[in-house]
C-alpha cells in the first residue's frame, strides 16, 4: 500500500502514519527512556539518535507491506521511502539491532545482505 500520508517516527522501529502505528520487521531499536521494562532485553545505544535517523529517512513516498500484528495492535511491515527499505537503513547505520527470530521468511536478512 501506497501512503501518501505524513509519516512521523515515534522511534527508532516505530512509525505512525495518520492513525496507524508501524513496526518495522525484524528489527530492535533502542527504546525511549522509560520504555525498558525492568528484565527486558532492549536494544543498546541512543534512542534519540535512532529516532531521528529514522525521522530523517521518512520523505517522499512511503510504501507499506503489512506482514503481521504486534501484541500492541501495530502492523508489523516491511515499509520503504522512496524505495528504500528503513530497515535495512536502520541496520546500516547501527541505529538498530537485528531479530532473526521476528524475519518473515527471512526477508530482511535477503534485503539488506547481512551476512
Amino acid at each position: 500500500m501506497l501512503l501518501t500520508l505524513t509519516c512521523l517516527a515515534l522511534d527508532g522501529d516505530t512509525i505512525r502514519c495518520g492513525s496507524d502505528r508501524y513496526r518495522l520487521l525484524a528489527i530492535d531499536a533502542p527504546e525511549m527512556p522509560g520504555h525498558c521494562r525492568t528484565g527486558r532485553d532492549c536494544a543498546p545505544g541512543d534512542p534519540f539518535k535512532s529516532k531521528t535517523a529514522l525521522a530523517g529517512a521518512l520523505t517522499g513516498s512511503i510504501q507499506v507491506e503489512p506482514v503481521n500484528i504486534d501484541r500492541y495492535g501495530r502492523t508489523v511491515a516491511v515499509i520503504y521511502a522512496n524505495g528504500f527499505n528503513l530497515s535495512c537503513k536502520q541496520l546500516w547505520g547501527g541505529w538498530a539491532r537485528y531479530w532473526p527470530r521476528y524475519d518473515h521468511q527471512r526477508r530482511i536478512w535477503r534485503e539488506c545482505k547481512l551476512r
